[in-house]
């Protein structure tokens, strides 16, 4: 209905338009001729605007539904200042010398030129202005209690690693992560990217990370919200993830290696699904005993390579000769490495090697 009503109003002025500008130009016409031409002008306008508007308006809505209300201020703030200073110069301007026609043109366009000027660089500042005032509260609000206040939503973005890895999902259904996890637009859109890939094994990641999604929108006990706002001017999707977390104030959820130094360059929190997996590892300490099936030999001669059920590799010394044997082990040493926590063990003394597997 409102695009209707702008369609029509658009065919009226464009039909005005054409009056006046015969009527002015050419006043010795007939009355019915100036009158032709106006409706003239008003069949135009309207056909034109028919089609251009409803275009213009589902733009103008959907940008509408990406904005965020702390942008939207951000934007009308840009406008205003720009509308202000134009108005000021075109005042402070001699135009009263021109024409009357030629000096309104001169000051619409000064007007479109400086509102659009403060208007894009208002918008490209948008995100240092976002974290100014959103630091500027968050001062207030310790001036006056000392502390956060109680309640204060927390944020964590997701990225495409950890949505794929799928562990973030079991994680969040304890309820040891709080707050509301972000999955950004672009991070789905990546999703869909890979889940469509020629290759089945990215098809099958790309899916993968899609119906963990799902899961996560359909748990009650999970908060995620999918956050639509992009970032034109950058490129990489990991750099997008770190400007979001900046401008959300949030912490990124990842198991991807460079984005952890990426965000960590730009003083981002990172939450690292490994180094979680790693820090609730069960811890053996030396002198310890653990039941283990060997399965495989090691590098060095005689060793046997067994594994907990977390994982976690165990060298046996002397273990060649138990493979495929369940036996105990007494723990020698524990290192940790980058790779994660490695044990090194020998076999309990009673435990004796079965004939087979001395020949």
């Amino acid at each position: 209905m409102f695009t209707k009503i702008l369609t029509v109003l658009f065919g009226l002025s464009t039909g005005f338009a054409g009056f006046y500008f015969v009527f002015s130009f050419f006043p010795q016409l007939h009355w019915v001729v100036i009158s032709v031409c106006a409706l003239l002008g008003f069949v135009l306008g309207y056909l034109f605007a028919r089609y251009l508007i409803p275009a213009l308006w589902s733009k103008v809505e959907e940008s509408f539904q990406r904005i965020t209300i702390p942008e939207l201020i951000i934007h009308s703030m840009g406008l205003f200042f720009g509308l202000l200073l134009s108005g000021i110069f075109v005042i402070a301007m001699p135009l009263d010398g021109l024409p009357s026609l030629l000096g309104n043109l001169v000051a619409l366009l000064i007007i479109f030129a400086i509102t659009g000027t403060a208007s894009q660089l208002v918008s490209r500042k948008k995100e240092e202005l976002l974290n100014f005032f959103g630091n500027l509260s968050k001062g207030g609000e310790k001036g006056a209690k000392g502390r956060l206040p109680a309640g204060k939503v927390s944020y964590k973005v997701l990225d495409t690693s950890s949505i794929i890895d799928g562990r973030i999902m079991d994680v969040a259904q304890t309820g040891f992560i709080e707050g509301i996890f972000i999955v950004p637009g672009f991070v789905v859109a990546e999703l869909q990217r890979i889940a469509d890939s020629s290759d089945s094994l990215k098809r099958n990641r790309g899916r993968r990370g899609l119906d963990i999604l799902n899961k996560m929108q359909k748990d009650v006990g999970v908060s995620i919200r999918i956050y639509d706002q992009d970032f034109e001017d950058l490129s990489d999707v990991d750099t997008k993830i770190v400007r979001l977390a900046k401008v959300l104030g949030a912490k990124v959820i990842t198991n991807d290696y460079n984005l952890n130094k990426v965000a960590e360059l730009y003083g981002v929190p990172v939450l690292n699904i490994n180094e979680l997996a790693n820090a609730i590892k069960p811890i053996v300490l030396p002198g310890e005993e653990v039941t283990i099936q060997v399965i495989k030999d090691g590098k060095e001669l005689g060793q046997g390579i067994a594994y907990l059920e977390d994982g976690t590799m165990i060298v046996v010394d002397g273990g060649r000769q138990f493979i495929g044997e369940e036996i105990m082990v007494t723990v020698t040493s524990v290192l940790q490495t980058a790779a994660g926590r490695m044990i090194f063990a020998k076999p309990k003394e009673s435990f004796v090697p079965k004939a087979s597997s001395l020949l």
